[in-house]
């Protein structure tokens, strides 16, 4: 067999974590020296103290990893070498005949566990409120730098790369007709798989829509770095609405020093790979409405997500060592965050309030031209899959149906 057929095989892959790899988690996770306690009553300092000691008492304590390698591996998990690196991913095939096949895409500080509870919904539709007719075949990879796909050794896997690579890889996997859903980068990397028309793609479904009109998009990169004040500088004729979009806007770009730290020195975070604590701490402060969320999980109150579907997350994240490779995406990355990128296929489209920004009809249907779904849902945030999975589901049924 050739080279080539040999780096182009799917070959079979198991998540195997040995009890000498979480005995030394733990035994750093014992030995933190904690910071003293913030000067502030709420969040603004970024995770609090009291989250992080409760957090880590459970980590040490009670948590099970072995329960979430359990789940990956009791569905079926590959590797395969896409343009000199290897993507994993979870390929879970519908029973039902006539399925769609949908490449579910992550970000960051999202993985694969983050997806986990769509797949039997979407793969098994009938035993979770739908009809066979909602069926999907389900791909989900693990971004370059992230889990258990390779790390790149040299630059050039921005978000442009990955959306070519994921073509490719549902090329190779023999699905000539499917659709792409992404929140975060996933996001992003859909709507360049869109703007590129990789070959097979029919549609695609975002919750998080990049929409936002060039002048606007460009004036709150300029405020980033000192250079306008974005709110002052907006174009004259905006409805009530789209001003409110922009002070939603304006509010994320202030809170986005994580993505300028790893967007421009991703390797002075190497203590992501040395402290579990710490990679838990810069994991948690995506957003402020995440962080809260979060916070509240440690508190004790019963909602989106649980203790263990943080630490299940936190802890894929330190057991493949990808604090730091994950964050180099920030440096790859060329496209703004939530502008318009060019797309012309179908697009469903939903917006979750606690989002980063809440998309407006009025500028998702001159981004997407082809906008066949467009709705705003009563509760969740930006991990939608991961926060309110029975909603995203819906969504997706919903949206993706006319492209059946």
């Amino acid at each position: 067999m050739s080279a080539i057929n040999d780096s182009s095989a799917i070959r079979p892959f198991t998540v195997e974590v040995s009890e000498a790899d979480l005995k030394d988690m733990h035994a750093r996770i014992a030995h933190t020296r904690w910071p003293e306690k913030e000067t502030v009553s709420d969040q603004s300092q970024g995770p609090t103290l009291a989250t992080m000691q409760a957090l880590a008492q459970y980590w040490a304590h009670d948590y099970d990893w072995f329960r979430c390698q359990d789940r990956i591996n009791s569905y079926p998990n590959f590797i395969t070498e896409i343009d000199g690196l290897d993507i994993h991913f979870i390929h879970v095939r519908s029973k039902h005949e006539n399925a769609l096949p949908i490449i579910v895409c992550h970000g960051w500080p999202g993985s694969v566990v983050e997806q986990l509870k769509l797949i039997e919904p979407l793969t098994d539709p009938t035993a979770h409120g739908g009809t066979a007719e909602d069926a999907f075949h389900v791909i989900i990879p693990s971004m370059p730098g992230y889990g258990y796909s390779g790390k790149p050794t040299e630059g050039g896997w921005g978000p442009d790369r990955i959306a070519r690579a994921y073509g490719e890889l549902m090329k190779r996997l023999g699905y000539d007709r499917y659709v792409a859903q992404g929140g975060d980068w996933g996001a992003i990397v859909v709507d360049l798989m869109g703007a590129q028309e990789v070959e097979g793609l029919v549609g695609l479904h975002t919750n998080m829509a990049g929409v936002v009109p060039a002048d606007i998009d460009n004036l709150f990169q300029r405020n980033v770095i000192g250079a306008a004040n974005a709110l002052e500088n907006l174009p004259a004729g905006l409805s009530d609405e789209e001003r409110a979009v922009c002070e939603q806007l304006d509010f994320t770009w202030k809170h986005v020093a994580y993505a300028l730290q790893m967007a421009g020195r991703p390797q002075t975070l190497t203590g992501l790979a040395d402290s579990p604590v710490f990679l838990a701490a810069w994991l948690l402060d995506h957003d402020p409405r995440s962080l809260a969320l979060i916070s509240r999980t440690f508190d004790g109150v019963a909602e989106g997500l649980t203790r263990d579907d943080v630490l299940d997350n936190v802890t894929h994240f330190w057991l493949t060592n990808t604090g730091v490779s994950s964050g180099r995406l920030y440096a790859e990355n060329r496209f703004s965050f939530f502008g318009v990128k060019g797309v012309k296929l179908p697009v469903a489209v939903s917006v979750f309030p606690d989002e980063l920004y809440q998309a407006p009809r009025s500028w998702a249907e001159k981004a997407y031209p082809k906008l066949v779904h467009y709705n705003r849902l009563p509760k969740g945030g930006h991990f939608a899959a991961w926060e309110q999975p029975e909603s995203l589901v819906n969504e997706v049924r919903t949206g993706l149906r006319s492209l059946r």
